[in-house]
């Protein structure tokens, strides 16, 4: 009685929690639905009523789907008893969790998470720019370390120019020749070549003061209240004005002008025709012009060699901001938002753990009704007449054992024909007083016997 007890307890427990079921179901479907909405209206275009009814019959289709795949796994997987029907609806089920992954798992993440997600896109997105302002700043400053070698070429060509002019200390003989005019030449061009990289600190300053303001700008608007979509919208036309920075910034380097200024000086040296009085004057000249010239040669290849280190750095990649909807910012940046994906996916797939358990209560009442089939199966006139079979056993027989009703034949078994009713026999009561037990006939009637014939 214990195990029947048990079953029926748990058959009245399900009963019970059948309308709760129910209504969790519908909730959860509900709940997918609602957030199905708020994802699949980011993705769609066109005019605000058609992207209004568009995602209401979506999330409308995804709620009907959701409420009636689990309804049909509530309802027969916990009824299956073979393996193989249990594995081919196990089956079905994992196709199913996959399908309503696909169509609104991803989108209830995209509303849990788009927000976030779209701001995370942003903020990469700045601190790449912000990589590469650095880098084209760092580039233009390098072209700037070239100035001081340039200055100081200049300044030896003009020192050596006034000591030939003033004592003579290349030729020998005081005063302005051809020597001092070609030192001062030399000296003139790397005094141009100067001013050329001079000029460029205040452009490549300013280019970095503005693109610096920009920064400050997408920064404003990544931190910045309200909804995402107005502030991605001027932080794309930040990003369009800080790359025009940047790109300028790579053009205002002077290394590939020093580079050819320097081959210029070796390339494009002409020596003045000595201009001395006496031959051993010119010879003279000629060999401090020749020393000039080398002079000349090896400052041009310290500058190309210079030139060449700036040169060989990698230039700063053309970067492409790529707008991003709420979804695709979710997919793209999903290792970020685990507990998003978490909770959209748990609303869709929760009933699975309302089906096993389901399952497991019914295996639980198969086997403990099991037991008990031949008394759940037994009507009440059987009951009668099996205690009248006992009775009479028992009057016949007192002192065989119990044990030997379980001889009496089957209920389909005819009864004996033509034996007279055996008589009343007395028994003892408990109590110690005697009693009169009268027998009753197993052919008694039944419900459905006509009427008794005299």
């Amino acid at each position: 009685m214990l195990l029947k007890n048990n079953a029926v307890r748990l058959a009245e427990t399900l009963k019970g929690v059948e309308t709760m079921t129910r209504f969790a179901l519908a909730v959860l479907s509900l709940a997918s639905g609602v957030y199905t909405y708020l994802g699949v209206r980011g993705l769609l275009d066109g005019s605000p009523t058609f992207v209004f009814f568009g995602a209401i019959i979506y999330a409308a289709a995804v709620s009907v789907a959701i409420y009636a795949f689990w309804t049909f796994m509530l309802r027969f997987v916990p009824l299956v008893t073979t393996l193989f029907q249990r594995l081919s609806l196990f089956l079905v089920m994992i196709i199913g969790c996959l399908m309503i992954m696909a169509m609104s798992s991803w989108l209830n993440a995209a509303a849990l998470a788009g927000s976030a997600a779209l701001e995370q896109h942003l903020a990469e997105t700045l601190a790449g720019y912000a990589a590469d302002l650095d880098d084209a700043h760092a580039n233009a400053l390098a072209s700037q370390s070239l100035l001081p070698d340039v200055q100081r070429a200049s300044d030896r060509f003009a020192k050596l120019a006034a000591d030939e002019r003033d004592s003579g200390a290349l030729t020998g003989t005081t005063g302005s020749g051809s020597v001092v005019q070609l030192l001062t030449q030399m000296s003139t061009q790397m005094d141009e070549l100067a001013k050329t990289i001079t000029g460029s600190q205040e452009k490549v300053a300013a280019l970095f003061d503005e693109g610096s303001g920009h920064l400050k700008a997408m920064r404003d608007l990544l931190s910045a209240g309200g909804e995402i979509g107005p502030r991605s919208d001027q932080f794309s036309a930040e990003v369009v004005q800080l790359a025009a920075v940047i790109a300028a910034l790579q053009e205002t380097s002077v290394a590939p002008s020093v580079k050819r200024a320097a081959a210029d000086l070796s390339l494009g040296f002409i020596a003045p025709v000595a201009n001395g009085g006496t031959v051993d004057l010119q010879t003279r000249q000629d060999q401090a012009m020749d020393s000039v010239k080398t002079s000349v040669t090896a400052q041009s290849q310290a500058l190309s060699t210079a030139a060449d280190q700036i040169l060989s750095q990698p230039p700063i990649p053309q970067r492409r901001f790529q707008p991003l909807s709420a979804a695709e910012a979710v997919l793209r940046y999903w290792s970020d938002f685990i507990p998003s994906w978490a909770g959209a996916i748990s609303i869709d797939l929760l009933p699975v753990v309302l089906v096993l358990v389901l399952m497991v209560v019914n295996d639980a009442m198969r086997r403990d009704t099991g037991q008990l089939d031949e008394a759940e199966s037994i009507s009440a006139a059987e009951m009668l007449r099996a205690m009248a079979l006992f009775r009479q056993m028992a009057a016949v027989a007192p002192a065989e054992p119990i044990a030997a009703v379980v001889a009496i034949a089957p209920e389909t078994s005819a009864p004996p024909a033509e034996q007279p009713p055996a008589p009343a026999t007395p028994v003892a009561v408990a109590d110690g007083g005697d009693a009169t037990i009268t027998p009753i006939d197993v052919n008694q009637r039944k419900r459905n016997d006509g009427p008794l014939r005299p």
